[in-house]
């Protein structure tokens, strides 16, 4: 009978090409050439219904001993190359070598900075102070004598919520609450996030900043240089070199920005041949601002007049950014994996 010869050539053709397949995807083509819904065995069954009535049993049973038999090939050859795969991997396998570490994570060189200015100042005497981001602007400009119309506010770029209510454009609110809350003697700092309308390679909406303040009779200017230049050479160095320009900010009076000797080509203004990217070829870059509180802030809190104050701000990835060499402030912000395992444990 043509079929069921047919049907036992199967068997044969298969053990043949099952000694070829060397792979479990070229085991799998095998079994679907021979077994599948469309495949050898399928197709000759398919002509079962024109055999005579009397011819079907015998065929039907020739079918089920070539579908057993092949499954039977099919799951020898699957064990032995699956044995032959794990005895090549344990033969490549070296018991002695290392085993491959996990990647460990780290704080955020954002955060990393920020402990370490705010343990700096701890360790100087100052106290860490917290307020909220969404803050009135009574707190936000007219106590730090910034009244209705002030022109410094037009350097804020302030978010707006309503007519009176912001997100606070800078950690000094806090300094306000604080001394409302507080008698002096005190010196606090406070870090947290900030909110102005400014996005481009040196600005973001949102960013991190640190101000301190102290207050007690007798504070002075001196007293302002020796914190600041104590804490510029923790952070960049013992060699950095300090300078204080004169400058205006609405709650301080004397102002003054600091800078510190270019930490990228120490101080030259220049790396190589080429001026400093940096410091544009002076040498020097500001860091933060500073001066001693205005009257008029205290005023605002009802602190007596015998007491005095200094005050400074500064921007974290500023500070960030001239440590670790970070040439874009989005790079703080796009969560590049790349990017911050560079500053995993043990970087």
């Amino acid at each position: 009978m043509d079929l069921i010869a047919a049907l036992e050539s199967l068997a044969p053709e298969l053990e043949k090409g099952l000694a070829r397949a060397s792979t479990l995807d070229a085991l799998e083509e095998l079994r679907v050439e021979f077994l599948g819904r469309k495949g050898r065995l399928a197709r000759i069954m398919g002509e079962l219904p024109a055999l005579a009535p009397a011819e079907r049993p015998a065929a039907g049973q020739a079918a089920n001993r070539v579908k057993t038999r092949c499954n039977e090939l099919f799951a020898v050859r699957k064990a032995a190359i699956e044995a032959g795969r794990e005895a090549g991997l344990l033969s490549r396998f070296d018991p002695s070598m290392p085993g491959r570490a996990f990647w460990r994570g780290s704080l955020h060189p954002t955060t990393l900075v920020m402990n370490e200015v705010c343990g700096i100042f701890q360790g100087l005497g100052f106290d860490i102070a917290s307020g909220p981001e969404v803050e009135i602007d009574h707190y936000n400009f007219e106590a730090l004598n910034m009244p209705p119309e002030h022109p410094a506010r037009d350097m804020q770029d302030t978010l707006y919520i309503t007519e009176s209510v912001l997100m606070r454009t800078h950690t000094s609110p806090v300094q306000v609450r604080t001394m409302l809350a507080t008698r002096p003697p005190l010196a606090v700092v406070a870090p947290g996030k900030v909110y102005r309308r400014d996005s481009d390679l040196t600005h973001t909406p949102m960013f991190h900043q640190i101000e301190g303040l102290m207050v007690d009779e007798g504070i002075s200017m001196a007293h302002l240089r020796g914190t600041l230049t104590a804490f510029v050479r923790a952070v960049f160095g013992a060699d950095t070199r300090v300078r204080f320009r004169p400058s205006f900010f609405p709650f301080t009076e004397p102002s003054a920005e600091v800078d510190i000797s270019c930490c990228m080509c120490g101080g030259k203004g220049h790396v190589g041949s080429e001026p400093c990217r940096v410091c544009k070829g002076t040498g020097w870059v500001e860091i933060l601002g500073c001066g001693m509180v205005d009257p008029a802030v205290f005023e605002a809190v009802d602190y007596p007049p015998e007491v005095s104050g200094f005050a400074f701000g500064l921007g974290v990835e500023r500070i960030a950014m001239l440590k670790y060499g970070i040439g874009d402030l989005r790079m703080f912000f796009e969560n590049d994996v790349r990017f911050l395992a560079q500053f995993g444990q043990g970087a």
